[in-house]
């Protein structure tokens, strides 16, 4: 399944709206680039000696016993391993192939498919650890972490679900995991995680989602999730930090016509109009670029648009704004009066018509 991108067949001034694309959308999102769960407790005597023996240049003899721990019928002594895997990925980089090579990922698979939720977050924060590492991303796919990691992110610890969010995205920037990831079932836990999640979790849940809802399938499986209520709630609030984030999911989705019926149904014309008049510009181009692919082949769309008393902040941006914004508000503005005209034509019509 290939990708999508935001495109358009209306042409403005020769330009088609495929070429009025939004790329930066790499300033919004910032990768996962480790666990951010803290620490391990060092209350015992035994997370005392693991932080030392992770801290030790013996590595290699160190992996190899945890990896030994980890197929242990001792719960206790797995948790340890885990830990102690998770520590060695995490504060230095090139333990992150040596412990994939010494063979840790197919014992912390099984590990994140344990019931022992503490065990569990262990494990996958771990396996998110290890996948930072590009090299490590196919190995940790075909050994079949796909769907214990949505497991995770369904009924884990609350770091259990943003760490295994952070491993999908991690996961998903191998193109053909994209699609696997979303038929796993990942989509609708990480539309909850959207919603009721903390700063973090929303965060995490929106880079994967954007990264996820390039392919078609999985924006119908989003839509269908019930993405569109979360997304309008979060770019309303200016405050939340996540506007531009949850716009650029949207102007992902919206290329599809379930997903612009849903966007309006849960009143997202109104925010998207309120982000043109008092967003960032970034914001702006984004909601312009949206409201452009609602409207273009929809007249009741249009009017809704224009009724928001969207025109005014579209002159002021075609005149003020960068290049790429003049380029969006002119097309939009375009659009949204071409029903007008349309109706003005006819009605002139109308009025030659002899009786």
């Amino acid at each position: 399944m290939g990708t999508d991108s935001i495109s358009s067949s209306f042409s403005h001034l020769g330009r088609k709206l495929s070429d009025l694309n939004i790329n930066d959308d790499s300033a919004a999102f910032s990768e996962c680039n480790s666990d951010g769960s803290g620490e391990f407790p060092t209350t015992s005597s035994q997370s005392r000696r693991l932080l030392l023996a992770c801290a030790s240049d013996n590595s290699e003899e160190l992996i190899s016993q945890l990896i030994s721990n980890l197929q242990s019928d001792n719960i206790d002594d797995q948790k340890q391993a885990a830990m102690g895997i998770r520590l060695l990925a995490k504060n230095k980089p090139e333990n992150r192939i040596k412990i994939a090579r010494t063979g840790a990922i197919k014992p912390l698979v099984s590990v994140i498919s344990s019931n022992d939720a503490q065990l569990q977050e262990y494990g996958v924060t771990a396996i998110l650890n290890l996948s930072l590492c590009d090299e490590n991303k196919d190995l940790i796919a075909s050994s079949g972490a796909i769907k214990p990691l949505v497991r995770a992110l369904k009924l884990g610890t609350s770091t259990a679900r943003e760490n295994a969010a952070c491993a999908l995205l991690r996961l998903s920037q191998i193109e053909e995991n994209k699609t696997a990831i979303g038929r796993s079932g990942a989509i609708p836990p990480l539309v909850n995680l959207l919603e009721i999640g903390n700063f973090r979790g929303k965060k995490d849940a929106c880079t994967a989602l954007y990264s996820l809802c390039s392919v078609k399938e999985n924006k119908t499986r989003a839509v269908q999730a019930g993405i569109m209520k979360p997304l309008v709630e979060l770019m309303a609030d200016f405050g939340s930090n996540m506007v531009d984030k949850s716009a650029f999911v949207l102007s992902l989705l919206v290329s599809t016509p379930e997903a612009r019926a849903a966007v309006v149904e849960e009143g997202g014309i109104p925010v998207l109009v309120e982000i043109v008049e008092v967003g960032t510009q970034r914001q702006k181009e984004i909601a312009v670029c949206i409201l452009l692919q609602l409207c273009e082949d929809s007249l009741t769309y249009r009017t809704m648009v224009a009724r928001e008393g969207a025109i005014p902040p579209l002159i002021a941006l075609s005149q003020t704004g960068t290049s790429r914004a003049k380029q969006k508000s002119e097309a939009l503005i375009e659009v949204l009066r071409q029903p007008r005209s349309v109706n003005n034509a006819a009605s002139a019509r109308t009025s030659n018509v002899s009786v």
